[in-house]
């Protein structure tokens, strides 16, 4: 059998030489983007990486092989088959022995990217507990995958349509460490803030990555690292708009029936078309802050290894 898990030539001698590296997820390229925008925005990302000195290791899985790192007629590849799916942890086995190819999730790209050797990953807004939980109890993979993966994950917040509570409710009980970058409140992914305290303010990249140093210095589960970094203000959805847009959007949901996994791409497409694009560019400014942070963080503790 061919392995499965294939390093980019790039990616593989900077691992080798101690150089830093930051995972990216491919669902944004895929499916999170129109046409040819995404294609630019995954450059650009990878863009922000290398003007750092920080080699960008973005993730997807073609043809059964979980590449860490693409060529760039793998980035065009992932931004323009129409057949590409989405592929979360669980989908990466079957995905692999069938041959087939997909975007990887944010509970993929963390799994593939420890596995890779891979410290630190950039993302905009994690998955977490549905509202309704006490009902569907709907809950995303991603906490489940952070709860045992060591890896330091950048992002901003959780998706605001989710419950913002009880998912950090739910990471604190599953051992995951959540701090704030240089702020006190849990971001709301589109905005800066969701009003939700965090208990760790975390000031520097060089102490981020001496917290990941004490976890694996520490005996303990190998959880990740959430670093919560808000989108600017200047940058963020207007709050009051996004109150009014969520609203309705979850009055439409359920006038429409719709349940399950089907309310997250429903009600971020919602917010979209409603807030006139506003949300898609408040989702990008807090996705670039993150992987210029990451960028940092995997400096600062490349440096101090």
């Amino acid at each position: 059998m061919v392995d499965p898990l294939s390093l980019s030539p790039e990616v593989a001698s900077a691992l080798t030489a101690g150089d830093p590296v930051v995972a990216l997820e491919s669902t944004i390229i895929s499916h999170g983007l129109p046409r040819p925008r995404n294609l630019e925005v995954a450059r650009e990302f990878e863009d922000i990486l290398r003007k750092r000195n920080v080699v960008p290791a973005t993730i997807a899985v073609l043809d059964g092989v979980a590449h860490v790192g693409l060529s760039s007629e793998q980035l065009d590849r992932i931004a323009n088959d129409d057949t590409m799916r989405k592929f979360g942890y669980r989908d990466l086995p079957a995905a692999v022995a069938c041959g087939a190819s997909g975007a990887t999730t944010v509970s993929a790209t963390a799994q593939l990217a420890a596995a890779a050797g891979i410290s630190v990953f950039a993302t905009g807004g994690l998955g977490g507990v549905h509202r309704g939980w006490t009902t569907d109890q709907d809950e995303s993979a991603d906490l489940n995958v952070l709860s045992r993966t060591r890896i330091t994950v950048v992002c901003a917040g959780v998706k605001s349509i989710l419950d913002v509570p009880a998912t950090l409710q739910r990471l604190e009980t599953l051992n995951v460490t959540v701090a704030g970058y240089h702020t006190d409140e849990f971001p709301g992914f589109y905005l800066s803030r969701s009003g939700q305290p965090v208990d760790w303010n975390l000031d520097s990249p060089e102490r981020v990555a001496q917290v990941m140093r004490a976890q694996t210095h520490l005996t303990g589960p190998e959880t990740a690292l959430i670093v919560a970094n808000p989108v600017s203000a200047s940058e963020q959805l207007d709050p009051v708009l996004h109150d009014e847009v969520l609203a309705a959007g979850l009055a439409a949901a359920e006038n429409d029936g719709i349940t399950g996994q089907d309310v997250t791409p429903f009600l971020l497409s919602y917010l979209v078309e409603h807030t006139e694009g506003a949300s898609l560019e408040a989702n990008l400014a807090a996705v670039r802050g993150n992987v210029d942070l990451a960028g940092r963080i995997a400096a600062a503790y490349a440096a101090a290894s």
